[in-house]
């Protein structure tokens, strides 16, 4: 018997894996960071996120929505506009985003991203 002590594998936090599993989802992370900025309307959203579908997005904003971290402002017309907003949940958020963007940055080649 060797004098080392052998360990269990830790299994990893389960809020941590919750919050990877929806953050990770393609767009999720995106679309909150950026609403930083203050309320946009779908089109705008759509042309600040290059690339997401109109189909994704949308399915996108009612996830978002549905956990919580989003709200949905419906302003009477003629024309009738939408637009969405940061909850109190998403916008306590917005540091863990910032941070995983200033690594990134310092940290992950773009290439990864690819």
């Amino acid at each position: 018997m060797t004098a080392e002590t052998a360990h269990e594998p830790q299994a990893c936090n389960a809020a941590l894996t919750r919050a990877f599993g929806f953050l990770g989802k393609r767009w999720n992370g995106v679309l909150l960071a950026t609403l930083a900025g203050g309320p946009l309307g779908f089109a705008e959203l759509k042309r600040g996120v290059a690339g997401i579908s109109d189909s994704m997005l949308s399915e996108r904003l009612a996830e978002l929505g549905a956990a919580g971290l989003l709200e949905r402002e419906v302003a009477p017309g003629p024309p009738v506009s939408v637009r969405y907003h940061l909850s109190e949940s998403g916008t306590a958020l917005l540091p863990a985003l910032k941070a995983l963007t200033t690594w990134a940055e310092d940290n992950l080649p773009a290439a990864c991203s690819e």
